[in-house]
C-alpha cells in the first residue's frame, strides 16, 4: 500500500493528499514568491497523485503579469501553490509549508538569488542560481 502525505491551508477549509514528490525542490527568492508567501523565499514542490480532499471550491487564483498562477485559500489567504503560464490546476506545485506531516523532500537548489532581500543570507550548503536552474 502506498503512503500518502496530507496538507491543508491555515483554516483547514482546503485539504489535500499526494502520493509522491519530485526529486527537485528549490527555495525561490524572486520578489513574487517572497510577496506571495510573506517570507524570505517560497519553496514549492511538484507532486504526484494529488487529490483535493475538501475545499477545492475555496481555491482562488492570482495570475501575475508574467502569466504564472498563484493559488490560495479564499477563506484564510494561505499560499498553496504555483503554476507556470498556461498549466492546468493538475500541474500545480504545492507550497512545501502547506503539508501537515513530514515529507521526504530535500531542498537541492536556491533559485533567483539575484532577487533576494538584502537582509536574507543564503545557506552555503545548497547550490545557488542567479535565475532558474537552467542558467
Amino acid at each position: 500500500m502506498s503512503k500518502s502525505y496530507h496538507g491543508s491551508c491555515l483554516c483547514g477549509t482546503v485539504r489535500f493528499s499526494v502520493d509522491g514528490f519530485s526529486e527537485q525542490a528549490a527555495n525561490c527568492y524572486c520578489s513574487m514568491c517572497r510577496k506571495f508567501h510573506g517570507a524570505a523565499f517560497g519553496t514549492l514542490v511538484a507532486v504526484e497523485g494529488l487529490v483535493w480532499l475538501s475545499g477545492k471550491d475555496a481555491l482562488k487564483e492570482y495570475v501575475a503579469p508574467n502569466g504564472t498562477t498563484r493559488t490560495f485559500c479564499c477563506q484564510c489567504g494561505s499560499s498553496l501553490g504555483f503554476r507556470v503560464k498556461g498549466e492546468p490546476l493538475e500541474q500545480i506545485e504545492l507550497a512545501i509549508s502547506a503539508f501537515d506531516v513530514d515529507i521526504p523532500v530535500t531542498i537541492d537548489a536556491q533559485i533567483y538569488t539575484d532577487h533576494k532581500a538584502n537582509w536574507c543570507e543564503l545557506p552555503s550548503n545548497i547550490p545557488a542560481f542567479s535565475a532558474g536552474r537552467e542558467e
